[in-house]
């Protein structure tokens, strides 16, 4: 574990494990979590001689909590500054949630010989707010009601999120696992209110339409159909679509934080993907 220092002093947490000789997995988390959401990934990787590296996301977890820089092209910054400080090379980024929209922002600029692969899970892109260009999409005043229960009762709008639509755990039959909804609730309290409240901006208004048209590397996409915060239409066939190089696995009935829910469904499948 460490820290590197971006260009405006800000130091960003980040963990990495495993041989130095290993290709780099790098994970990149949603809101409003940190690198220990990617737990049964890293282990998984870890034990497949992979050196897998996560990070806490500017005003998330560990890292400094910032005034400012809670937006997509400084959340792709501080990615590159990591990846020069530790000089990472043909490396795979993989990101959930918002962490899939930093990761189409980082991956779409990266140096070349930087990224091998990409893998998108319940990602925002292309654009989650609903517009005349992106009918689908969620209506601004959903994120609104975000803004302002944040606002009002952090504590408590994470406790519902994590209890509820985030595992799927408000569906019918569902077994709820009181130890994710803990770690979810402990990993959103660690971070800074006024990142959190700014990163709602982040994830559910910036389009990636431009970035994922200029991907140039293999991608895979993955997506539950029965996600509630980023419903499947409005993005997974989307970005597959755009993308030059792009694979769809479409995940039938499984929710937004399916990583969680299924780890090892999920684990040898990117693993395949990987090696293919």
């Amino acid at each position: 574990m460490g820290t590197v220092t971006t260009s405006d002093g800000t130091a960003i947490f980040y963990k990495d494990w495993g041989p130095r000789d290993g290709q780099p997995l790098v994970f990149h988390h949603g809101w409003p979590l940190s690198a220990d959401d990617w737990d049964a990934q890293m282990l998984f990787f870890l034990q497949h001689c992979y050196r897998v590296i996560a990070h806490d996301r500017r005003g998330h977890g560990r890292s400094d909590q910032t005034a400012g820089g809670h937006e997509m092209d400084t959340y792709a910054a501080d990615v590159a500054a990591l990846t020069d400080a530790l000089d990472l090379r043909d490396a795979v980024h993989i990101g959930h949630s918002t962490g899939g929209g930093e990761v189409t922002r980082y991956v779409a600029r990266a140096k070349p010989g930087r990224v091998a692969k990409a893998v998108l899970v319940s990602a925002v892109p292309p654009v989650m707010v609903k517009s005349d260009s992106n009918p689908g999409g969620t209506p601004i005043e959903v994120f609104d009601g975000f803004r302002a229960q944040l606002a009002a009762n952090r504590a408590q709008l994470y406790v519902e999120i994590a209890s509820g639509p985030f595992y799927g755990f408000n569906r019918p039959d569902a077994q709820a696992s009181q130890g994710l909804i803990d770690n979810w609730w402990r990993q959103g309290m660690t971070g800074a209110a006024n990142a959190h409240y700014e990163c709602i901006k982040a994830f559910s208004e910036t389009d990636f339409t431009e970035d994922l048209k200029k991907i140039e590397v293999p991608v895979l996409v993955m997506h539950g159909t029965d996600d509630q915060i980023v419903p499947y239409d409005d993005a997974a066939p989307l970005t597959v679509k755009l993308l030059k190089n792009g694979t769809l696995k479409t995940y039938e009935g499984y929710p937004h934080g399916m990583l969680s829910v299924y780890p090892d469904e999920l684990n040898a499948a990117i693993l395949e993907w990987l090696k293919s």
